[in-house]
Parts: C-alpha cells; sequence; structure tokens
C-alpha cells in the first residue's frame, strides 16, 4: 500500500490476500511435498512479516472509528486462511496415507544368517546337572528368600549370638529390610526373622520347609548366598546347595550311601567317597566329605608322570621330546582326595527349634559350594573367572 493506508485500501488489501492465499492452497495440493508449500504459504502470509501481520501493524494509523471494522476484518481473513490450511494439511496427509497402503509392501527383513546360539554357564550348568541327580533320588526342589532373619539363618541352627559367623567381618547385616516370617504347617504364623541379613548358607530354606511341612521331609535348597569374603577361591556371592533328609530311623549310612551314590553320578563310576571327622554347629556327629581326585583318579600322581610310566617307549607323556613330568598332582596336592562339602546327622537343638520331636524323628544334611564343584569339573583354579563375564573364557564351554 502506498501513501498513508485509509481504511478501505486496507479493506481491499485484506480481501485480495485472502483470495490469494486460498487459491494457493488449493494448488499445493497438487504439488509433491504440499506440506512444505502450505508452510510457505504460512510464512508468505501470516509469518511476522506476513502480509496479513503487516496489514494489521498499520492499524495504528487508523482513526479510532475505522479501527474495528479492519480489525474484525483482518481477524476474519486470518482466520479463513488458517482453517484453509488445517484442511490441507489433513488432505495432504491423508493422501500420503492412502498411497503408502496401496503401494507395494516393503521387506523390512533381512536376508538370513547364521546366527551363533548362547551356551550355559558353567555354574549353571553344574548346579542343574547337581540337582538332576538328587532328584532321581527321590529329593524335591526347595527354595527361600536371599535376604533372611537372624532367627531362620543362625539361631535356628543351634548358631548362638557369640558365634563369629554372625560377627559383621563375615556377614552382610542391612541397614532395614522385612523379611517374612514361616508360615507353619497348621497355618499360623512361625518365629519372628529378628535382624536382617543377606543368607550365608541356604540352611534357612531348610528351616522354613520343616516349620511349613511335618516330617518325613527330602529337599535340596539351591541358591546364592553371601559372605564378606574375597580371594583366589572366595567370591562375597557365591553359588550352594544343601540337602536335608529326616525321617524315621535315618542314620550315618543313609548319609554315605547317598553321596557316594552321587559323586558316581556326577563325577564317575570310579568315584570314591571319604568321610573326615568335623564340626558343625547344626549337625552331630559332622563331616567333611571328600572324592577321589578327578584328574589323578587318587592315585596322588600327575597324570604326565601316570602316562609316561603306562606308555613308556611309546613317546607319549612328553612334548617335544622332553620327558614326562613327576611330581605330585597339583590339583589334589598329591593326596588323591578333593574336599568338597560338609555334612552330618541333623542337630536335636535344630529339631526341637523347628517343632520336630528328636525322639521320633532322625535325619541327615549336607551343602556343597555349587561354583567349587564347578571349579574340580571343568578344572579352573581361579574362582573369579566363573563371574568376570569374560567371552573368552566362556567359550571354552561349549
Amino acid at each position: 500500500m502506498e501513501g498513508r493506508p485509509t481504511p478501505e485500501s486496507m479493506l481491499e488489501a485484506l480481501d485480495s490476500a485472502k483470495r490469494t492465499a486460498l487459491a494457493l492452497i488449493e494448488e499445493a495440493l497438487a504439488e509433491e511435498d504440499p506440506a512444505g508449500v502450505l508452510e510457505s504459504i504460512r510464512l508468505r502470509f501470516l509469518g511476522k512479516k506476513g502480509e496479513v501481520s503487516l496489514i494489521l501493524k498499520s492499524m495504528g494509523s487508523l482513526s479510532a472509528e475505522a479501527r474495528p471494522a479492519v480489525g474484525q476484518a483482518a481477524n476474519a481473513t486470518r482466520d479463513a486462511i488458517e482453517s484453509a490450511l488445517a484442511r490441507a494439511k489433513d488432505t495432504a496427509e491423508g493422501a500420503a496415507l492412502d498411497r503408502e497402503l496401496r503401494a507395494p509392501p516393503i521387506d523390512v527383513s533381512l536376508p538370513g544368517r547364521p546366527v551363533e546360539l548362547g551356551r550355559r554357564h558353567p555354574v549353571s550348568r553344574t548346579g542343574e546337572e547337581v540337582v538332576r541327580v538328587f532328584e532321581r533320588m527321590g529329593f524335591k526342589v526347595a527354595s527361600g528368600p536371599e535376604i533372611e532373619g537372624d532367627f531362620y539363618n543362625f539361631e535356628a541352627l543351634n548358631i548362638p549370638a557369640e558365634h563369629p559367623a554372625r560377627d559383621m567381618q563375615d556377614t552382610f547385616y542391612l541397614a532395614s529390610g522385612h523379611p517374612v516370617a514361616a508360615t507353619l504347617h497348621d497355618g499360623t504364623r512361625g518365629p519372628e526373622p529378628g535382624e536382617v541379613l543377606l543368607r550365608t548358607h541356604t540352611s534357612p530354606v531348610q528351616v522354613r520347609s520343616m516349620l511349613r511341612s511335618p516330617p518325613p521331609i527330602r529337599i535340596v535348597c539351591p541358591g546364592k548366598v553371601y559372605r564378606r569374603d574375597s580371594d583366589l577361591t572366595h567370591t562375597p556371592m557365591f553359588h550352594q546347595i544343601e540337602g536335608l533328609w529326616v525321617d524315621r530311623q535315618v542314620t550315618m549310612a543313609d548319609l554315605k550311601g547317598t553321596l557316594q551314590l552321587f559323586a558316581t553320578s556326577f563325577f564317575g563310576k570310579d568315584t570314591r567317597v571319604r568321610l573326615r571327622p568335623s564340626y558343625f554347629q547344626f549337625t552331630e556327629p559332622s563331616a567333611e566329605v571328600d572324592v577321589s581326585c578327578t584328574l589323578c583318579g587318587g592315585s596322588g600322581a600327575s597324570r604326565s608322570e601316570m602316562e609316561g610310566h603306562e606308555d613308556a617307549g611309546q613317546g607319549n607323556g612328553s612334548i617335544a621330546g622332553k620327558p614326562p613330568q613327576t611330581g605330585p598332582c597339583k590339583t589334589c596336592s598329591g593326596t588323591g582326595w578333593l574336599e568338597i562339602l560338609g555334612a552330618g546327622m541333623v542337630d536335636p537343638a535344630v529339631f526341637e527349634a523347628v517343632g520336630y520331636d528328636p525322639d521320633t524323628w532322625s535325619g541327615f544334611a549336607f551343602g556343597m559350594g555349587i561354583d567349587r564343584v564347578a571349579m574340580l569339573r571343568y578344572r579352573i583354579d581361579d574362582l573369579r573367572m566363573l563371574f568376570e563375564n569374560d567371552a573368552r573364557f566362556l567359550d571354552q564351554f561349549p
């Protein structure tokens, strides 16, 4: 608009802008990229420096009587253009969607390629194999919470308050937590848990199982346990499996027979078992249980030494012309035996804590570290390798 704008010239300019904008919007629908064209039309007419915006800015030069009519016309023009733009945008989007639906489908699949399957971790495999052996002997799998109470982890197992295992340097105590009291077999609530801690063994599962079920009972309890310990053969978290058999007239002979069957089933038919006297708070009598060395067969001699004697003159047992090595077996330190678990007859005090009559019922319990058994099974010399997630190490176990 040249010169000073008049109400008539401004109304004429608004009408012209409206007609031009609506015509351009109609034409934009035929374009390949309607969205881009519609945005440029919006900026031309409704942007900060657009035609309608400039007309509105010039209204300050009009008289007070003329402003309402021009303002009303400007608002109507703006609304008409915005409505037309919105309708055109919806039409363009609908057309694009229709074209996409009518178009041939796009194959988004990748060409076939071989995928390497994962492997079971040696600890997981070992634990599952151990459980299977005991399941074949009639044991059922039982489980319990890893956050446990003092009563179930210590007190019910005849471990007094002054016992070293209950010290802070050996056990992870928690500042807060609410372990649930056991529900007894008659539906009533069992003893209160007491202080909260991370269980140091899976024995609390045995306690809870006895509180929940009357005898007879035959269970194995696999799971994670926690202790403040870390070196080549210990980690703060490790895996354990414990077993419990309570019935009438269960004896130490039943214990040894069960462990002998486990050893031959798991390590091989020629494996022997040895029980050595020991002491545990929750069993009496107690024993450390050894199996004949899986590497030297119980001879105590190194494998290369045995091969050198058995195949003398044939070149076996030597490397690059060197004579076979001699000396004790490194796995068992020449003893021919490997310690794998602790066991014993359940102490009457434990039966009394869970409400079993020790004059009527007897039983045995045992416990072993699954990680320890995995080390023996796969001849691993550093326990920490099982938890470092090194693919080069794990790839050795098909």
